[in-house]
């Protein structure tokens, strides 16, 4: 009989959590502090030599991203900036800057919705339009655009039936061709790891 009735409890538990969870509105804002941190992959200049001469620097921007929610465990999360300028080295001398918007589209599966902490996996798509290209005097260029994949990780620790806390790393696909006097002298694959932190707020 005891069994029986914590059985219940625990059912209904259940049940009451699943309701709150369905009850919270679909859409959640965060806002973060994230660090750039580049991979600084590179192939050899001109195709002979080294590789991974070409660095691209580190850096802490503020982001802000818009999820909604599909279901109670499902989220679609769309991660914004504005554009960020950032310096390129080569052999540790800087050669230049350029500036980069990569707006990013992940799908996100949530693990204990409606508790005080809920872990989150998610895998998407990253667009870079990369602008103001400033590389050896005029003479070095960049692709505009990338396409590539983002995986992404993550945790909100809630703090009342609004506001949490999260905790965020993605790493991000954003490579390039490097162009000197119009001609292709090598690759690079940015490929950052972005750590971030910052607050949240469900409507």
């Amino acid at each position: 009989m005891m069994k029986a009735l914590i059985a219940v409890l625990a059912a209904a538990t259940g049940l009451v959590s699943n309701i709150a969870a369905a009850q919270e509105s679909p859409w959640l804002v965060r806002a973060r502090a994230v660090n750039i941190s580049p991979a600084d992959k590179s192939d050899a200049v001109g195709g002979t030599g080294a590789a991974d001469r070409i660095t691209v620097a580190s850096k802490t921007i503020p982001e802000v991203d818009i999820s909604y929610f599909l279901t109670p465990n499902i989220a679609a999360e769309l991660i914004l900036t504005y554009p960020q300028k950032h310096s390129v080295y080569l052999d540790g001398a800087e050669i230049g800057s350029f500036k980069h918007l990569p707006p990013t589209l992940t799908a996100q599966y949530h693990f204990a919705p409606g508790t005080g902490i809920d872990p989150y996996l998610g895998a998407g798509v990253n667009y870079t339009r990369i602008s103001s290209v400033n590389l050896l005097g005029g003479k070095g260029g960049l692709e505009k655009d990338s396409f590539g994949f983002a995986l992404q990780a993550g945790v909100d620790f809630k703090l009342d039936k609004n506001w949490s806390i999260n905790v965020d790393v993605k790493k991000v696909q954003i490579r390039s061709d490097v162009t000197i006097s119009g001609a292709k002298a090598s690759a690079v694959k940015v490929d950052p790891v972005l750590f971030g932190v910052g607050v949240g707020y469900r409507f």
